[in-house]
């Protein structure tokens, strides 16, 4: 992994929290949201940023700060499969 890639996951994972801490305590977020905030450029080039974002909701898991959950119900996110929105760890 280059600095660079580890630099993007960081500012991935730090824009999730504050993404959630704007919103309110039962608030979720898309891995989208957090994509697109960090992406500098015009278009939608920010998609090639959702599985990076997927990974540092992930991070965020094993971390004890973040639940990933499909349906409102927390999954583990090696089985999350499609569409997850990401909470405040309850």
């Amino acid at each position: 992994m280059t600095d660079t890639e580890r630099q993007m996951d960081r500012r991935l994972e730090r824009t999730i929290l504050e993404l959630l801490e704007r919103r309110g305590p039962t608030a979720t977020i898309c891995p989208s949201d957090a994509a697109r905030a960090v992406y500098s450029g015009d278009g939608d080039g920010w998609r090639a940023l959702m599985e990076p974002a997927r990974r540092a909701a992930g991070r965020l898991v094993a971390a004890g700060e973040v639940e990933i959950t499909q349906a409102g119900r927390p999954v583990e996110p090696a089985r999350a499969r499609g569409p997850i929105r990401i909470r405040r760890a309850r």
